[in-house]
């Protein structure tokens, strides 16, 4: 019985590696389809997934606004401290106080792209981005503030 199960184990993984080596040879006669992209000599003609995800930013339209409100859920989303939004109190020209974005603090180092923050926020204030050349000597680079010096939330986002 032992013996009879060895031998069955051995053509098991022998037919196996003839089936992984039958499809690389197939991939090597047939250069039809090039999966493989020559990076960084084709950094002009590079084709990323839009999947791809590469940094977390926050979008601002041409009048310097975005439309983040300061809910701090992108934060409670991230599971590892990336996002650190830190707000102020406006007065509004009725009189009221309301919350405010004053910094979008955003440590990339610790991003583990999971794209859950992105899906938390209420407004899609935040996407992320194509980039992937993250490469620095000084590690403070990587923590970055996302919102744009004297930018203000967009009109009609509450």
């Amino acid at each position: 019985m032992f013996l009879k199960e060895y031998i069955q184990d051995i053509y098991g993984a022998v037919k196996s590696l003839l089936i992984g080596m039958r499809r690389t040879g197939y991939y090597f006669t047939n250069h039809k389809e090039i999966i493989t992209q020559q990076y960084p000599d084709n950094k002009a003609t590079l084709n990323l997934s839009e999947r791809f995800r590469g940094e977390v930013v926050m979008i601002h339209d041409e009048n310097n606004e975005h439309a983040c409100t300061g809910c701090t859920a992108c934060e409670l989303a991230c599971p590892n401290a990336t996002i650190k939004i830190i707000t102020q109190f406006d007065i509004s020209p009725d009189g009221k106080k309301k919350k405010a974005l004053n910094k979008f603090v955003y440590h990339l180092d610790l991003c583990t792209m999971c794209n859950l923050c992105i899906v938390a926020c209420p407004t899609d204030a935040i996407k992320m981005a194509n980039t992937f050349e993250h490469s620095v000597f000084d590690r403070s680079k990587l923590t970055k503030i996302l919102n744009n010096p004297d930018s203000k939330i967009r009109a009609g986002i509450e």
